[in-house]
């Protein structure tokens, strides 16, 4: 995950970093400054990456031109729904 696929990430789900910081255990202070470019510890990023995936997000792979997100069909059906 990239930082600018983090920020795309919550972005869709309507997630601020202290969301995120919450459901993955993380703190906003340190998302933000991933968000940023600095580097943080790989367990980190991974458990924000999780929390990320678990709420739908789909990272789709560097093809060397651009990078992205998608959501699954579900969660955005169930957002719609207010559930």
């Amino acid at each position: 995950m990239t930082p600018v696929q983090c920020k795309m990430a919550r972005a869709a789900l309507g997630w601020s970093t202290r969301d995120l910081g919450q459901v993955s255990d993380v703190s906003h202070d340190s998302i933000a400054r991933f968000e940023r470019g600095e580097s943080l510890k790989d367990r980190t990023v991974d458990a924000m990456r999780a929390a990320l995936e678990a709420a739908g997000i789909i990272f789709l792979p560097d093809d060397g031109e651009s990078v992205g997100v998608r959501v699954r069909h579900r969660v955005a059906e169930d957002s719609k729904s207010g559930e």
